[in-house]
């Protein structure tokens, strides 16, 4: 079987992995982190399953059967996660996006030992002060656009970004204050009442940084 015909079978059993991987993760972080209220519902927990399979079955087939794909699965695993309690607590937790920066960055050193791309992994920490800055710069002149939490976020995303290339930086980091904006406004319009500092900016921010990682070669 050809490397070309095996790869959908490959993306089909990573797939798998993500719809089994979703509800594993959701257990660990009900018991380490009880203070958020357990288990979500059966339909939110079908969603993130649903979710976190697709974007391990489209990491696949963008990466294929590389050293770098098992870091931006743990991306799409934590992203799927991380969303789920921004939008039901306007929470980021610190050891999440903690586990996110440190196991991410051991991935990540793993796949530049294997590439090798060391140039990649130092492009990784660059990316990582450089969004982390910008949006601190950000909080700090617009506390109640931007949160803490967003901040700290902002160094993982920056790192998986930057080991891809100085232009996945940019786009990401931009793209991730317009789909903010975009969800922002069909938040507005569909819950009257609310203010547009309730309104998670983790999940634009994950959605532009994978969708760059998908989209931009």
């Amino acid at each position: 079987m050809t490397a070309t015909a095996a790869q959908p079978l490959l993306a089909a059993a990573f797939g798998l992995l993500g719809l089994l991987a979703s509800p594993l993760t959701e257990v660990l972080i009900a018991r380490s982190l009880p203070r958020l209220g357990g288990l979500p519902s059966p339909i939110v927990r079908i969603t993130t399953a649903a979710v976190t399979g697709a974007l391990f079955v489209l990491l696949t087939l963008r990466f294929g059967f590389s050293p770098t794909l098992p870091a931006y699965l743990l991306l799409a695993a934590l992203a799927v996660q991380l969303s789920r309690l921004d939008v039901m607590h306007h929470l980021l937790p610190n050891p999440l996006v903690l586990a996110l920066l440190a196991a991410g960055l051991g991935l990540l050193t793993m796949s530049a030992a294997l590439a090798p791309d060391w140039s990649g992994l130092l492009r990784a920490a660059a990316g990582a002060v450089i969004l982390f800055l910008g949006y601190l710069i950000l909080g700090l002149i617009s506390p109640g656009g931007i949160g803490m939490g967003d901040v700290k976020l902002a160094a993982p995303l920056g790192m998986y970004l930057g080991y891809l290339g100085w232009s996945h930086v940019f786009y990401g980091g931009l793209l991730g204050f317009v789909v903010g904006g975009v969800m922002t406004v069909l938040v507005l319009r569909l819950k009257r009442g609310i203010k547009p500092s309730e309104v998670a900016h983790g999940p634009a921010m994950f959605a532009a940084a994978i969708g760059v990682v998908l989209l931009l070669a």
